[in-house]
């Protein structure tokens, strides 16, 4: 079995595609339209053929008091895989990006936390070199 799909429901999904390509770096993948909305997707340039994100319009009743549950809780929806959390922090940061949480060490990784600026934080992730 193998994750092939996670959603995350946008404001705004050509908003969503603009930061999501543009700033934090993924690839378009899908974008068929369906009506008001479409199927859009984005990948890692790095696995072009592996997970996609869905930027899901969020027309369901439930997802707006669900997301601004967790953004005023501070929980990110989604986590992302970086090589250096530091660098990618301060990389979207002169993008103008604002975090939430600053380059923080956890432990067996560093991580922060971003607002994608669609409705959602996103939290960033890289382990610590050994040693």
């Amino acid at each position: 079995m193998r994750i092939n799909l996670v959603s995350v429901f946008v404001d705004d999904q050509r908003a969503a595609l603009a930061f999501y390509t543009d700033i934090l770096g993924f690839t378009k993948k899908h974008d068929i339209p369906l009506g008001d909305a479409a199927w859009l997707t984005v990948v890692s340039p790095e696995a072009p053929d592996g997970a996609e994100l869905l930027l899901e319009p969020v027309g369901h009743p439930a997802v707006k008091p669900y997301r601004d549950a967790l953004v005023e809780d501070g929980i990110p929806l989604v986590q992302f895989a970086v090589d250096d959390v530091e660098a990618e922090h301060a990389r979207l940061t002169a993008l103008g990006v604002v975090f939430t949480q600053p380059p923080t060490d956890v432990g067996t990784v560093m991580m922060a936390v971003l607002d994608d600026t669609c409705g959602n934080l996103v939290q960033i992730v890289s382990p610590k070199s050994a040693g």
